[in-house]
């Protein structure tokens, strides 16, 4: 359980046939399995957007699934409140490729829920996600305005009916969405950290991490997924909740962390209302991977009013590799100034203390 499985690239579906076997996840699958596939289909914007799930990745896992023998596949979603599931099919691309693949495509608020206990609370639960065998759960890693992270286990809430959405929000959110964890436990998360929103889970700020990450731990697939974003786990309060009643594990030190592959070499393309971050930047062939932590990083900043306190820009990238000066850097390529967080690419949440050190530096 306390295993990821991280792959870098730009081809999603060939990164989603790699992360599945390097996961060894055909030894988990049979041809009788009926098999449910929940992305995140907030609302209906394409992928690029950041907030929607790649239907690319979801066709490199349907591809693998029917390499093992699995036929019985439904893809299944249920938009947020005030969205048409069936106009975020379209949007998004998944009415064509559920009918490219031959699998079935279910809009969930239409689904007949059941109810079960959980943590001394009644939820309502879709009968679909609860009566399949493998449940993979597809979310995006982004920002959220409310719970500041949406992955894995908030990703679940799709598959619950709008009156039930409506009542986890004025619960709070965190502890429904914990308590939906405990009672509905997909086999297998697959994250879609190709391109998410920085901030908020709509979409419109879209930053490039270039990876996918598979676990079978959505606690510790949240965890990390918190870490890139710049976050320790304890500070979203539903990984911690969800932890608490034994969903899974959020120690990252005690996880066994696979990557395979590396990050793209090229710059991303950014939105214009990331200036307010980007002018702090000084980018020199920069790979994404790396230049989306350092904006996550720097987002965090913004989100704690910090972000004026930096004195110096931050250099990241490729051109810094031979440069031997004194600065403030981000990556393995800046090694060579005064100040540099190492990785490649480090984590938003290994950047975020080095920055704040540097304030009083």
């Amino acid at each position: 359980m306390n295993q990821l499985t991280v792959v870098y690239g730009r081809d999603p579906a060939a990164m989603a046939r790699t992360a599945l076997e390097q996961a060894g996840v055909a030894r988990d699958l049979r041809p009788d399995l009926r098999v449910l596939l929940k992305p995140n289909l907030v609302t209906a914007k394409p992928s690029t957007s950041g907030a929607t799930t790649t239907p690319e990745l979801v066709s490199g896992v349907i591809d693998f699934l029917k390499d093992c023998g699995v036929r019985d596949i439904t893809l299944a979603e249920g938009s947020w409140v005030g969205c048409d599931t069936a106009r975020a099919f379209r949007a998004c691309g998944f009415d064509a490729l559920a009918r490219r693949h031959g699998v079935k495509l279910v809009d969930l608020k239409k689904d007949q829920s059941l109810l079960r206990e959980a943590d001394g609370s009644r939820l309502k639960v879709c009968r679909t996600a609860l009566e399949t065998d493998y449940f993979i759960n597809l979310p995006v890693l982004k920002g959220h305005c409310q719970t500041r992270l949406t992955c894995a286990l908030k990703n679940l809430k799709g598959c619950i009916p709008d009156d039930e959405k409506r009542r986890y929000h004025s619960a709070g959110l965190h502890r429904p969405i914990a308590q939906l964890a405990s009672v509905l436990r997909p086999q297998l998360t697959v994250v879609d950290a190709l391109c998410g929103d920085l901030t908020f889970e709509e979409g419109g700020t879209p930053v490039r991490l270039d990876r996918l990450i598979v676990g079978r731990d959505p606690v510790l697939v949240d965890s990390y997924g918190a870490a890139l974003l710049g976050y320790r786990p304890e500070e979203i309060e539903h990984v911690r909740l969800a932890a608490a009643l034994g969903v899974g594990d959020m120690r990252l030190e005690s996880a066994r962390i696979r990557e395979i592959g590396t990050p793209p070499a090229d710059s991303p393309d950014l939105p214009r209302n990331l200036a307010h971050l980007t002018r702090h930047v000084r980018e020199r062939a920069a790979c994404s991977a790396c230049y989306g932590s350092l904006l996550h990083a720097l987002q965090r900043l913004a989100d704690s009013k910090q972000l004026g306190r930096l004195r110096e820009p931050v250099c990241i990238g490729q051109g810094f590799r031979d440069t031997t000066a004194d600065g403030l850097g981000v990556g393995a390529c800046t090694r060579g100034l005064g100040r540099s967080v190492p990785g490649c690419p480090p984590e938003a949440g290994q950047i975020l203390p080095f920055l704040r050190a540097s304030f009083d530096a």
